[in-house]
This record gives C-alpha cells, structure tokens and sequence, in this order.
C-alpha cells in the first residue's frame, strides 16, 4: 500500500513538470522508480529497463492530458508534429532495440550523467541561439529521430530535446512547450509497445509485468498525472518558470549524484 501511494505522488509531480515544462515528468518517475523497484528486491537485471519502460507508458496517458489542454489554448503547431512524429517513431524504435542490451547498472550511470547535464542546462538557462528558419520536411523527421531515439534511453517525453530544438528555430516558449507534448505521445506509445516487446518473458520479471512494464506502477502514476497535467499547463500560461526551473534543477542535481556516487 504504501509503495502504491508513492506512485500516486510521483503521478502528481510528473503530471505537473509535463504541463509546466513540457518534459513529459519522465526525469522524477524513472529515479523513484529505480529506488522503488530495488526496494521491492527486484532484479538489478530489470529494473532500470522496467523504470524507462513504465515511465514511458505513463505518458502516453499523461501527454494526451497536456495536449489537449493546449490545443484548446490553440498553442499547438500541428504541422512541426506531423512531420517530427515520422522520425521520432523510427528513433524510438531503434532506441529501445539497443537499450535492452546494456546492463541496469550502466544504464544507471548513463541516466545520472544525463540528469546531472540537464541541471546544469535549467540552473543556468542555458538555451540555443535562434537562427529563425524552420527546416524542411527531411530535417524535421532527422531531427525528430535524435529525439525519439534520446527519450527511449531516459524514459521522458522528449520535452527536454524537443523544447530547446524549437526554441532555436524561435518558436515562442509557450508554442514550443504545447508542440513539445504533442511529440511526446508518439514517442511514449512508440517506447512503451517497443519494451512491452523486448521485455516480453524475461525470467527476473515480477508480477504484474507486460514485458518491461509494470502495471501497478502505471496505474498509480496515471491516476494523478492526468489530473495534474491540465493544471501544470494551466500555469504555464500564467507563471514565470525561472524559479521553478531552477528548483527543478537542484532535485536533478541530487539525483545524478546519487547513480553517480552513492
């Protein structure tokens, strides 16, 4: 019982940072979860693979909350998606195919450099100067395949690739973060039936797990992210997120150098 209330405060959380920030919540579920797993005695074999993997099926719930809120603020570029969404369901795809084969432990040094990378970014503000000229269909889905292809190794949304990348062809923050969501639906639908099928009969699963899903994971997170996500988007329109960020940042912080070090 206790275990599941944590999912329903992670859900909380998560749903808020997706409509917030438009990263999809993935950088909070996938720690806690990794913590979580090994706490139930889960297999070290497992349970990272099982956190990217869950994250990702949250999302896919958690993104389809927050789309619909922008759409109905009209802050969603439909077109960036349509394009983008071909190479990130390849890039996804390929990501998880080559993630299954790195051990748990590795994986967990690769997600805490990859946290400790992303602090530094929203501590700081770091962000990529605009050029403002939109790609063509052909540099939309490559790029999108870089974004599927990173979310699938760190169980996000794609929001922390995807809002930079349009921000850099000057996409107003707010358009970028609503199109950011958009994206992260193919990307967590893709990620989700790809480790369903990569995990499928693996002999160090628990109960209760499709592949590399866990179900009463997802289904705790999902029951407070979708709620969570519509109010996050609802003050994305209305705060500023300097402060925000940056205490966002410092969580990441403790988090990359707890895989890292500890």
């Amino acid at each position: 019982m206790l275990t599941f209330l944590l999912f329903l405060a992670v859900g909380a959380f998560a749903g808020l940072l997706a409509g917030l920030f438009g990263i999809g919540g993935g950088m909070v579920i996938v720690p806690v979860l990794i913590f979580s797993f090994a706490a139930q005695g889960v297999s070290e074999a497992v349970m990272t693979h099982m956190a990217v993997a869950t994250s990702l099926a949250t999302i896919v719930f958690t993104s389809v909350s927050s789309v619909l809120e922008h759409h109905r603020k009209g802050a969603v570029d439909w077109s960036l998606v349509a394009k983008m969404a071909v190479g990130i369901v390849i890039g996804t795809a390929i990501g998880v195919s080559l993630i299954t084969s790195v051990p748990g432990p590795v994986l967990q040094n690769i997600i805490g450099v990859f946290a400790l990378l992303l602090s530094a970014k929203m501590f700081f503000g770091l962000e990529p100067g605009g050029h403002g000229k939109r790609p063509g269909s052909a540099g939309l889905i490559t790029a999108g395949g870089f974004i599927g292809f990173g979310s699938s190794w760190f169980g996000i949304g794609g929001g922390t690739f995807t809002v930079p990348y349009l921000t850099w062809m000057k996409i107003p923050m707010r358009q970028a973060v609503a199109t950011s969501a958009a994206c992260g639906l193919p990307i967590a639908l893709t990620g989700a039936v790809s480790n369903v099928l990569a995990g499928w009969g693996h002999a160090d699963l628990p109960a209760w797990s499709t592949g590399f899903l866990y179900w009463p994971a997802v289904i705790g997170i999902v029951i407070t992210s979708v709620p969570f996500a519509r109010v996050g988007a609802r003050l994305a329109h209305r705060l500023d997120q300097t402060k925000l960020k940056k205490a966002f940042a410092l969580l990441l912080l403790v988090v990359g150098c707890k895989f890292l070090f500890f």
